[in-house]
């Protein structure tokens, strides 16, 4: 991997510091009112990625590979990394297993309303979201998509679309390369 594309690897790991930082602090606020602890793994299961995301967590693994693991293939609906309802990969894992169970602030589709979303599981008796204790879920996807538009610009081992995503489950192929 050239240097250029490294340096939106390192861009995607601060931002997801700032990402984890936050979802830290709403869990915190919302302790009282979240049923997500360790081994809740509810809504554990195959995302798909940014090319920029999947990278940064294939190059981390590839350092320090998870020490067990399932060859399910890309199209499973489970996670290769979920294992007695434990991540495997936890200090790698995407912004979405960081922020999911946290209430979610966001745009509609239309882009006239912001709408919220939490899992439902946790708020069965709270109502008061605002700004400050929800997790902006557009301002940080907006950044993620900018710092993966330059990563795919350099990465010259394969060629991605911007809108292009990658599933978590690859990584047990690419990690035995």
């Amino acid at each position: 991997m050239n240097e250029m594309a490294r340096e939106e690897l390192a861009k995607y790991r601060q931002l997801r510091d700032e990402v984890s930082e936050l979802s830290e602090k709403l869990a915190n606020l919302h302790k009282d009112q979240m049923a997500c602890k360790k081994a809740c793994s509810e809504c554990c299961m195959n995302f798909q990625v940014l090319p920029v995301e999947y990278f940064a967590i294939l190059d981390e693994l590839k350092q320090n590979p998870p020490a067990q693991y399932r060859e399910l293939d890309d199209e499973a609906e489970e996670c290769n990394f979920l294992i007695d309802d434990l991540c495997q990969i936890y200090a790698s894992r995407p912004f979405i297993c960081r922020t999911h169970g946290l209430p979610l602030l966001f745009m509609n589709q239309e882009g006239d309303a912001w709408e919220l979303s939490a899992c439902p599981l946790n708020f069965t008796d709270f109502e008061d979201f605002h700004a400050e204790n929800t997790y902006p879920q557009d301002t940080y996807n907006s950044k993620i998509f900018m710092i993966n538009q330059e990563f795919i610009k350099h990465y010259e081992a394969e060629q991605f679309g911007e809108f292009d995503l990658i599933p978590v489950n690859r990584l047990v192929v690419d990690l035995k390369k």
